[in-house]
């Protein structure tokens, strides 16, 4: 339950940054739905081998890298979902950043604590 809970956060709060965002288009909630899932799984499988290979530029950045990294996932996820635009990879980066964040944010708010 607690796996729904943060996937219809993240749809949600998705949806909303591309009220926000101009450069940041999806067709519909259910599009944002799509996207969470497929974020979910771009993070468990293509995000960890990302990291890998790029720890050494993380730790020179001091960490800033693993912000690229999820503008990365997050073009992926563009690349994947038809009914989902994004204009640049700044667009990426900035929905990345403020993704992360607000769900993070609401995710502590509004999930179970286990």
């Amino acid at each position: 339950m607690n796996l729904i809970i943060r996937l219809l956060i993240t749809a949600i709060v998705a949806f909303l940054l591309t009220k926000v965002l101009p450069g940041v288009h999806f067709e519909g909630f259910s599009t944002a739905v799509i996207f969470a899932v497929v974020l979910g799984l771009l993070n468990l499988i293509v995000k960890p081998v990302l990291s890998l290979f790029g720890l050494p530029l993380t730790i020179i950045t001091l960490g800033f890298f693993a912000l690229v990294i999820n503008a990365i996932i997050i073009l992926i996820a563009d690349y994947f979902i038809d009914s989902m635009n994004i204009d640049g990879f700044w667009w990426a980066f900035i929905f990345s950043i403020l993704l992360s964040i607000i769900t993070s944010l609401a995710n502590s708010m509004f999930a179970d604590k286990d």
